[in-house]
């Protein structure tokens, strides 16, 4: 079992106090994690000694910065277990990411007609751009639906397929449920469909280990904020074939080989897809975060997490009037999400803040989800490696005070 207390230690953010005197709990996790300061030490190393804008300059600074680039690279390929870094795509987020393939592979490949498959779990990020193309290509959107636990319905998953989707995008954990999607199944369901695959990894990758070749999606994305590295830093894996066959997502430096006044040749992968300037240091930090996550291990930050939201589970529970959303602890990651009987979770968010908890509060980018179990908003409460049972002690001592301050 991890000593979460020791591992705070790392995080120079739990040595401050919030609101004068209170020590910081920090459970929000799931919306952005925090940094250690092994993360937040290369990435100013980078800027006081080896900073200089990366690939084709021939100074040195600029060869030390473009090795340090990719490098970063490769260690998010290998702790994905994918053996050609050229498969992962650097961009800004999640969002980034999905939007990329609903670009550059949705307008290509989809024509009026065509079927995309969605669940109905999914956040904002794997919605709205399936929206935008629907409305724009004339494709109709579907949704599998979810049981009465709100884990995903694979009967109705299998029915769906029936309509033989061309494209089939679900998230790998849910935000707002903390369900752990049986993706490789999924995958290999959709493919037998003839669906191309892409799964939201944002709050997967960086909780659980995660074996992309092993999965088989054609596209997977996440981002390093939520794995204890810095904003502003996503990946895009996607299958060999088809990021050949996808045309350029952005137009301009780095993405090209060649260009003349007749027009221009694209670069090879992955920078075929990396026009422009990137974010150098906060590849350089992602990188980082691998390597801090990779020393610490995935499957005992799993297993930590695992205990941890028993734990919670088990503890909010036992609060009248206090519901949680999804299902039970053994069937999901380190998220729950609750309403408060008579009291909104805005207020439940404020008072825990005054009390230096720091939750979630609202529809968590999950509008539909929400609407869909017939709840204006949500309280998140979500878990990292740096959390332990005094910090759901706090959280439960919390709640009740605010039932005491709403009667």
């Amino acid at each position: 079992m991890l000593n979460s207390r020791n591992i705070r230690n790392d995080f120079p953010i739990f040595d401050r106090l919030v609101h004068g005197d209170k020590r910081l709990v920090y459970l929000d996790s799931a919306a952005s994690s925090q940094k250690p300061q092994s993360v937040l030490d290369v990435m100013d190393d980078l800027y006081q000694k080896h900073y200089a804008n990366i690939h084709r300059g021939i100074h040195a600074l600029a060869e030390e910065s473009t090795a340090l680039y990719e490098a970063a690279r490769k260690k998010i390929s290998d702790f994905v277990h994918v053996p050609d870094p050229a498969q992962m795509i650097f961009t800004r987020n999640t969002t980034e990411s999905i939007n990329l393939v609903a670009y550059a592979w949705g307008r290509k490949f989809l024509k009026a007609g065509d079927h995309i498959l969605l669940t109905r779990m999914e956040h904002h990020s794997n919605l709205v751009p399936w929206y935008m193309l629907a409305e724009e290509k004339d494709v109709k959107i579907d949704f599998a639906e979810l049981d009465e636990q709100g884990l995903l319905d694979l009967e109705h998953f299998q029915k769906q397929l029936g309509h033989q989707p061309k494209l089939v995008a679900f998230t790998h954990m849910s935000n707002v449920l903390g369900v752990i999607n049986p993706v490789k199944k999924m995958t290999e369901m959709a493919h037998q469909s003839g669906a191309t695959v892409l799964i939201d990894g944002a709050q997967s990758v960086p909780h659980l280990p995660v074996d992309i070749q092993d999965i088989g999606a054609d596209f997977y994305a996440f981002s390093a904020h939520k794995m204890c590295g810095p904003t502003g830093a996503g990946i895009l894996y996607g299958s060999k074939k088809l990021l050949n066959e996808m045309d350029p997502f952005l137009g301009g430096g780095d993405m090209i080989r060649k260009v003349t006044y007749d027009g221009f040749q694209p670069n090879d992968l992955p920078y075929k897809f990396e026009a422009g300037t990137p974010a150098i240091a906060e590849a350089i930090g992602f990188g980082a975060a691998i390597d801090y996550l990779h020393g610490i291990g995935m499957e005992a930050i799993h297993s930590h997490e695992c205990h941890i939201t028993k734990y919670a589970y088990a503890a909010l529970s036992e609060i009248a009037g206090l519901t949680i959303l999804g299902p039970g602890a053994e069937k999901r990651g380190g998220v729950i999400s609750f309403t408060l009987k008579d009291v909104h979770p805005h207020d439940v968010a404020q008072i825990l803040d005054s009390q230096g908890i720091a939750v979630r509060a609202g529809h968590h980018c999950a509008m539909p989800l929400h609407q869909k179990l017939d709840i204006p908003a949500s309280t998140r409460a979500s878990f990292y490696l740096y959390n332990d049972e005094a910090d759901i002690d706090a959280l439960v001592l919390g709640i009740d005070k605010v039932k005491r301050i709403f009667g």
